[in-house]
């Protein structure tokens, strides 16, 4: 197997990774998963899919991730290493889509309208 790479974007974070063969170490910005993500909620959230189809320890995986906050970046990564599992092998799309992990969340901030405090908030109004 060739290296295989994917995009998982979530908020405004975008994981690009590159997945080849080996022992199921994940890279994140040249450091350690557990160190990265030192929140083992976190760590299983990327864990995930490669844990549903029982590929955790068959795949090495290198992630650039930037961009949001850590919960962001986690479902981002998770997002990629999901379309990467269906690159390697197709028939595993059907339990992945299952679980909800090939689906893009496309929640994010709504942005700041002019002539209000915040997207949706309106200034205080008392009517005297």
């Amino acid at each position: 197997m060739e290296m295989i790479n994917a995009l998982g974007r979530r908020k405004s974070a975008v994981a690009r990774i590159f997945v080849t063969e080996g022992t199921g170490k994940i890279t994140i910005n040249k450091r350690d998963l557990t160190e990265y993500f030192p929140s083992s909620i976190l760590q299983f959230v990327v864990k995930q899919p490669l844990n549903l189809i029982g590929a955790a320890e068959k795949y090495d995986i290198k992630v650039n991730l930037n961009g949001g906050g850590f919960t962001g970046q986690s479902q981002a990564l998770r997002l990629a290493i999901a379309r990467a599992l269906v690159k390697i092998n197709a028939d595993d799309k059907k339990a992945l889509r299952a679980e909800g992990f090939m689906t893009r969340d496309s929640r994010s901030v709504e942005r700041k309208k002019p002539g209000q405090p915040k997207a949706r908030r309106r200034f205080q109004f008392s009517k005297r």
